[in-house]
């Protein structure tokens, strides 16, 4: 006869397991839900504001890269004369080698005893004059080898560390490049979630922001005031009108801001230096009611962006990325200074 056993209790931990498990499946309708897509005009706002972003950034990389290659013209020029150096030095180890030589040969003797071995008195004479000349030779030969030998150890010590500065400021050059690559390929990857549809409709509400704005990149020519050097400087920058920004660039196709303004002036015979700040520094400080075409306007701060004032309260900027360069009123950003280079 066959016995009837009860079903046994689930245990604890079964029914939890369980009871997780009806939970997990109550709460999939609401996770598999996807958030919303941002709209054409949020994606636009936060592209702009990755763009921005990135400038600081952009500026420190062109100081670290300039700093950089500053270094590098060092290291080549301690190389050079460490080659040098080491040049003298083997020169003169080779005009040591006979001396040396003629020292062994003699066995190490005293030359006074070596002399007084010889029975010629005339011999003697002579032998004692060349020695005399032979030790001061030597003298020399040693004093001369030994101040290169130290001047080498030193060209060496420089040259070691010059090449450890030199890759210190390339690694910080790197991070810098790396920071603004993520800003730019996330503002990209914003860029590529629209449609072609909605890239359109948020080129077309750049453009009527410009426009109402009162900037724009259509090519012109310079027919203001200015004279001399300042219209040589003004001819350039209006004639790269209409291309694009490019962070890191000093032309001829791109341009950073500061690149920009570097190559403005640079073709009118005034060497600038590379970035926001050293140029701010570096220029004699106009006040704004005392601006001039060719002067260079910073706005935000001292060290982030920079343009041209070319008259008639309009500047010329390269802007940022995804734009091109262009005129825009001056007050289209905060005013923060101006100065004349």
């Amino acid at each position: 006869m066959a016995t009837h056993r009860r079903p046994k209790p689930p245990s604890r931990a079964r029914i939890a397991t369980l009871g997780m498990a009806a939970g997990a499946v109550s709460l999939l309708p609401t996770q598999s839900q996807a958030a919303p897509k941002p709209t054409v005009d949020e994606v636009r706002k936060q592209v702009e504001k990755l763009y921005e972003e990135a400038e600081a950034p952009t500026e420190e990389y062109n100081a670290i890269s300039e700093k950089q290659e500053e270094l590098q013209r060092e290291v080549d020029g301690v190389r050079d004369r460490l080659a040098l150096k080491q040049q003298q030095v083997n020169e003169l180890r080779e005009k040591m080698g006979p001396l040396a030589a003629e020292q062994y040969r003699n066995g190490g003797i005293d030359p006074s005893v070596q002399l007084f071995l010889s029975g010629d008195p005339d011999d003697y004479l002579d032998r004692a004059q060349m020695l005399d000349r032979t030790s001061g030779r030597q003298a020399e030969a040693l004093r001369a080898m030994q101040g290169k030998q130290r001047e080498l150890t030193q060209e060496r010590e420089a040259a070691q560390t010059r090449l450890k500065t030199l890759e210190e400021t390339r690694a910080k050059a790197g991070e810098k490049k790396s920071e603004v690559q993520d800003k730019l390929a996330e503002a990209r990857k914003l860029l590529n979630s629209l449609t072609a549809a909605q890239r359109a409709e948020m080129e077309a509400d750049q453009e009527r922001d410009d426009a109402s704005a009162g900037a724009s990149d259509s090519p012109a020519t310079y027919n203001g005031p200015a004279s001399g050097r300042a219209k040589a400087a003004l001819d350039f920058a209006y004639a790269q009108l209409g291309k694009p920004y490019e962070w890191g660039s000093t032309g001829p196709n791109s341009f950073d801001c500061s690149g920009l303004t570097g190559a403005s002036w640079r073709a009118a015979g005034v060497s600038l230096p590379r970035t926001v700040k050293q140029q701010y520094d570096a220029g004699r400080k106009v006040a704004r009611s005392d601006l001039q075409p060719g002067d260079i306007v910073y706005w935000y701060n001292d060290n982030q962006h920079n343009g041209m004032y070319v008259g008639n309260g309009k500047a010329i900027h390269a802007p940022r990325t995804g734009k091109n360069i262009e005129i825009v009123p001056l007050d289209s950003m905060p005013f923060f200074a101006a100065s004349r280079p």
